[in-house]
């Protein structure tokens, strides 16, 4: 298993041992619970669903109250957020009801790949969709500094082609950030240090994969703190 779940908290930055200044997304994350097991005889394919986060019983409909009785997710009036798969080639599987903490995938130095559902920015121009220059200012233009200017030729072909870059619907789709270095993994709380900024909005699910190992390790202030008092108590 190389992939987990979490939710986008905020950004923050840390400093290193020699005094570098990153800047960081702070993700929540917790235990994953296997909710279901899909097989390619059953269902076509391999799969592991898992349920994150929770979210009280009354916002359930009846049969998926049901389901969750029968994998033990619903404790005390709570019942997992999320339910998300994740398909893999069957050589590894879990048992329903089997319990996954971030630290037993994550650990730091590891590089990901961060995939969420970008902001919704709405009707956007083409200078702010697609970072036209615009007009010229000069010489008595003045209202084309933000127009697109030219979008197809005359007579042939007597239309716009498809996809030609304009003003339309910007954000709200699925956006992914590769090599992003994870700094840290709370195994206590959850939370994960990820280098760089992640797509979504605050509280939205981000599901993070492994792809890689940093070549290069990186020693946080607040980590040697921390050995410090260990040592010392």
């Amino acid at each position: 298993m190389n992939t987990i779940f979490a939710t986008k908290k905020n950004m923050s930055q840390v400093f290193t041992r020699e005094g570098v200044r990153l800047p960081v997304t702070v993700l929540s994350s917790g235990t994953h619970l296997v909710i279901q097991v899909k097989t390619k005889d059953r269902d076509g394919y391999w799969a592991t669903q898992f349920g994150f986060g929770t979210r009280k019983i009354k916002n359930l409909n009846k049969p998926q109250i049901e389901n969750f009785k029968k994998t033990g997710a619903l404790k005390e009036n709570r019942a997992p957020k999320f339910l998300r798969e994740i398909r893999h080639d069957g050589s590894k599987n879990l048992e329903v009801g089997a319990q996954i903490n971030p630290a037993e995938v994550l650990e730091s130095g590891d590089l990901v790949k961060v995939s969420a559902t970008s902001k919704g920015k709405g009707f956007a121009g083409g200078v702010k969709r697609h970072h036209f220059a615009g007009g010229p200012k000069t010489h008595g233009q003045s209202d084309r500094h933000r127009a697109p200017g030219s979008i197809g030729q005359g007579t042939t072909p007597g239309r716009v082609y498809k996809g030609k870059r304009m003003a339309g619907r910007m954000g709200g789709a699925q956006q992914s950030v590769r090599n992003l270095k994870v700094l840290s993994v709370n195994s206590e709380t959850g939370e994960i240090l990820v280098s760089g900024p992640v797509p979504g909005s605050v509280g939205s699910l981000v599901v993070i994969t492994k792809i890689g190992k940093s070549k290069k390790n990186v020693e946080l202030i607040s980590e040697l703190n921390a050995e410090e008092e260990n040592g010392s108590s």
